[in-house]
C-alpha cells in the first residue's frame, strides 16, 4: 500500500489522535459481550505508548443519532481497555470542547485518553452540517492514525474530513494495514477462487455480487438472498422472505454468470419450517420443485452441504460473507456452522468478512484456523468491490 504506516511516523513527544473502531456489542446491563475490536486495536495502541507518544482515542458506538445517549457511551470500553493494558485510561465526557482540550493538553508521555462517542454529535456522520467539528477533533493531536477499518468506507468527520488538517501526518494503523494486505489476496487471488455470499438482502450486496462474478471461479449463494434468486428462476419458495424489487437484478446476475461461464451454486435443498420459530415443524425440501405456503426456507440442507463442500475442495482462495441460514436459532444453524467448520480445515487462503459470519466462526472458536477475520463487513465488501475506500484514499502517501 502506498500510504504511510504508523511505523513511518515520528511519534516520540507527539500527541497521536487515533480513530479506532470500538463499536462493540453491549448487553442490557451495558456489559461488553465481545471485545474483539478492542483487542484488535491493542498492537497500535501499545506501539504509540511504548515509543514515547501520548494517545488520544476516538470512536463511535451504535447509532445515537447525533444526541447524547448514555446507552451508547464508550465508558465500558475505557474500563475494558484499562484491564487489558494494566494501566489507567483517562475518559473524556465529550469528544470536543474546552474540557476535552484541557485533558488532552495535560497528557504526559505514555498516557491515554479515550473520548466520548463521536456520534453524540450529528456532524460526525454529516460533516457538511458543521465543518468545524473535524477541525476541533484535529486540534487535539499532532499526528493522525486511522485504525478503524470498519468505518473506512464512510466519509465521516473523524475518518475522512479530518485528514485535511494533518497534511503529511496521517497514517494507517496496524489493523487497517493488515486488513488491506489480506483483502488484496481477494483482489489478486490464487485460483481456483470461490466466494460464499449469504445474508438476507440482495439489495445490500448487488455491487459485490456483480463484481465477484467477474473475479471468481464459482459463487455460492445462501441465506435469505437465495430466495430472490429462486423467484427469478420461477421456483416456489412458499412464505420465505425475498425482495420483489431485486428479481430482475438476480436475473441479470444469472445471465452474466452464464456468459462468463461462472457457476452459481444455489442451494439444492432447504431446511423449511411452517413458522419463524425454534418450535416450528421442520422438514427438508428439494429446490428442484420448491415448496408451498406456509413453509419457509430457514437454512441450507444436507444435500447442499455435500455438493458445496465437494465443489470447494480444490479452492486456493475463498471469501465468505454472510450466514447461510437463521443461525441464531439452533434448528437452523447447521448450514452456517458446517461451512465454517469445513473452511477451517482447508489449506487455502480463507477470508471471512461480515458480522454474522464472523460471529459464527467465533462461536465455534475457529478464528485462528482462518487466514483472516475481517473487522468490517460493509467495509470489506466495498474494498473488494472498488479496490480502495474513501478513508484510506485521504491518508498521506509515502
Amino acid at each position: 500500500m502506498d500510504k504511510l504506516s504508523l511505523k513511518d511516523l515520528s511519534i516520540k513527544g507527539k500527541k497521536v489522535l487515533m480513530r479506532v473502531d470500538f463499536n462493540i456489542p453491549l448487553d442490557s446491563n451495558l456489559e461488553i459481550t465481545d471485545d474483539t475490536r478492542i483487542q484488535k486495536a491493542l498492537p497500535s495502541i501499545k506501539y504509540v505508548i511504548e515509543n514515547g507518544g501520548t494517545l488520544i482515542l476516538m470512536s463511535h458506538l451504535g447509532r445515537p443519532k447525533g444526541k447524547k445517549d448514555l446507552k451508547h457511551s464508550l465508558k465500558p470500553c475505557q474500563d475494558r481497555l484499562t484491564e487489558l493494558l494494566g494501566k489507567p485510561v483517562f475518559f473524556a465526557q465529550d469528544c470536543i470542547g474546552e474540557e476535552v482540550e484541557k485533558m488532552a493538553g495535560a497528557l504526559k508521555s505514555g498516557q491515554i485518553l479515550l473520548l466520548e462517542n463521536l456520534r453524540f454529535h450529528e456532524a460526525e456522520t454529516k460533516p457538511g452540517k458543521d465543518t468545524n467539528f473535524a477541525k476541533q477533533l484535529a486540534s487535539l493531536g499532532d499526528l493522525y492514525v486511522n485504525e478503524a477499518f470498519g468505518s473506512a468506507h464512510r466519509k465521516h468527520s473523524s475518518t475522512y474530513s479530518i485528514c485535511k488538517h494533518f497534511p503529511k501526518k496521517s497514517a494507517m494503523g496496524f489493523l487497517l494495514e493488515s486488513e488491506v494486505d489480506h483483502l488484496a489476496k481477494v483482489l489478486h487471488p490464487k485460483r481456483p477462487f470461490y466466494a460464499i455470499i449469504g445474508g438476507a438482502k440482495v439489495s445490500s450486496k448487488v455491487g459485490i455480487l456483480t463484481n465477484l462474478i467477474e473475479k471468481v471461479d464459482g459463487l455460492f449463494i445462501g441465506g435469505a438472498m437465495a430466495n430472490t434468486f429462486f423467484k427469478a428462476k420461477s421456483i416456489s419458495i412458499g412464505s420465505s422472505i425475498y425482495e420483489e424489487a431485486e428479481i430482475e437484478t438476480c436475473k441479470q446476475i444469472l445471465k452474466k454468470a452464464k456468459e462468463l461461464k461462472v457457476t452459481i451454486h444455489l442451494p439444492l435443498d432447504f431446511v423449511i419450517a411452517d413458522k419463524f420459530s425454534e418450535k416450528a415443524d421442520i422438514k427438508f425440501a428439494s429446490m428442484k420443485v420448491g415448496f408451498e405456503v406456509p413453509w419457509m426456507g430457514l437454512d441450507i440442507g444436507s444435500n447442499t452441504l455435500k455438493e458445496w463442500e465437494k465443489s470447494m475442495q480444490d479452492c486456493q482462495t475463498i471469501f465468505w460473507n454472510g450466514p447461510l441460514g437463521v443461525f441464531e436459532m439452533e434448528p437452523f444453524a447447521k448450514g452456517t456452522f458446517a461451512i465454517a467448520e469445513f473452511l477451517s480445515h482447508l489449506s487455502a487462503t480463507t477470508i471471512v468478512g461480515g458480522g454474522d459470519s464472523v460471529a459464527a466462526v467465533a462461536k465455534l472458536g475457529l478464528e485462528k484456523r482462518f487466514s483472516h477475520i475481517s473487522t468490517g463487513g460493509g467495509a470489506a465488501l466495498e474494498y473488494i468491490e472498488f479496490g480502495s475506500l474513501p478513508a484510506i484514499e485521504v491518508l498521506t502517501k509515502k
